[in-house]
């Protein structure tokens, strides 16, 4: 007859190993899946934003305005279904900056369609300036290429058009990176030394992940992120 071994546990022991299994993941200061859902945090505001139609679903969660993320499900079909973002408003003309930069570190999938780009606008919603810092799949910016530029740190292709609301001018990276950093009031300057526009007031800041497409789930990650104005 084949004799079972048994393993003989102390009691203290099983307390331990039965405490782990029975720790959760670590949960995030905050997430929602809410289409408009908002957190603030360290004078900055998360966002979900899942604005476009045929939207799937999203859920974004943050540790704080510089550590944060989304999982998101849009289906494989065209269009912008979400931007969410972190966002920090500076709300200072051209002229009186001395300074603005910003910062980012992301982890982003291979697969689906997106942009990781930043969202910056002038005059309330008048003009609105897209830096595309890394694409994948299908997706490309508004209106038409107008010329290469090396500026802000970086070179790029810069296109120029109109959805209709705002003057949109879009400036994607010759290459894609998944951190950096860009001198934001550069670019400001060059956009005004061609007279695109005048000595605007920089107000809202945002970066994020615009999203066309993210079939069976994916996770878009900001590791670190930061927006300095002076």
């Amino acid at each position: 007859m084949r004799r079972m071994l048994r393993l003989f546990v102390p009691a203290s022991m099983l307390v331990v190993l039965v405490g782990v299994l029975a720790q959760p993941a670590q949960a995030a200061a905050w997430s929602s899946s809410d289409q408009w859902g908002t957190w603030t945090n360290g004078g900055y505001t998360l966002y979900n934003n899942i604005w476009g139609s045929g939207a799937g679903p999203q859920t974004i969660w943050a540790n704080s305005y510089s550590n944060w993320g989304v999982w998101a499900n849009h289906p494989n079909t065209g269009g912008v279904k979400s931007y969410p973002n972190a966002t920090k408003n500076v709300n200072r003309r051209i002229s009186a900056l001395g300074s603005v930069t910003s910062s980012f570190n992301v982890t982003v999938p291979n697969g689906g369609a997106y942009a990781s780009a930043y969202d910056i606008w002038c005059d309330g919603h008048t003009y609105e300036i897209m830096l595309w810092m890394n694409k994948y799949g299908p997706v490309g910016p508004l209106g038409s290429r107008q010329t290469s530029a090396s500026v802000g740190g970086h070179n790029w292709d810069v296109y120029r058009g109109s959805n209709g609301s705002n003057q949109v001018f879009s400036f994607v990276r010759q290459g894609n990176v998944n951190s950096g950093t860009v001198d934001i009031k550069a670019i400001l300057n060059w956009l005004r030394s061609r007279n695109w526009f005048g000595d605007v007031t920089l107000g809202d800041v945002q970066f994020g992940y615009e999203i066309t497409s993210s079939s069976g789930g994916m996770d878009f990650r900001t590791n670190s992120f930061s927006v300095s104005a002076s």
